[in-house]
């Protein structure tokens, strides 16, 4: 009696290498895509959680503040504080400043890939402008809407 032994084949093997590829092939740039989401995602939430903070301070001072000292004790997890006095404002993850009189924010973040989440506000005005740019589109804070890039009001 003759034994056979048993196994895969090459074309067996081959084929089961050519689908793993082009499953892999489908999938990573599905991945990509959901992650480009995600980073856009978090940063908008970065601003978002900035202009609330931003907003509480206003209610009790009735100016908005650039002061990372300030603003880091109401949300520590936003504003970058890093021990120098006073604070630097530097990407991480926000960037705040204010017009002159302190009636106008403007908040901006970027994201991984180098683009940049932004929002305007006025509290004279009562107008909210949200931007996503491909560079920083504040180049100071003024109390009018800048003009830099796309801008609207109902969000990004």
């Amino acid at each position: 009696m003759i034994k056979k032994d048993g196994g895969f084949t090459l074309i067996e093997l081959m084929i089961v290498v050519l689908i793993v590829a082009i499953l892999v092939a489908i999938a990573i740039p599905t991945f990509l895509g959901q992650r480009k989401g995600a980073e856009d995602a978090a940063a908008k939430s970065n601003l978002r959680n900035a202009l609330t903070t931003e907003k509480a301070y206003y209610a009790g001072a009735e100016v908005f503040t650039a002061d990372l000292d300030i603003l880091s004790t109401i949300e520590p997890n936003i504003f970058n504080v890093t021990g120098a006095n006073p604070a630097i404002n530097t990407f991480d993850p926000v960037v705040v400043s204010i017009d002159g009189a302190g009636g106008t924010v403007c908040i901006v973040a970027v994201t991984p890939r180098g683009d940049f989440v932004a929002v305007w506000e006025n509290a004279s005005v009562g107008a909210t402008q949200y931007g996503f740019h491909t560079s920083n589109p504040f180049g100071s804070c003024t109390s009018t809407v800048p003009t830099v890039g796309t801008w609207s009001i109902g969000g990004w």
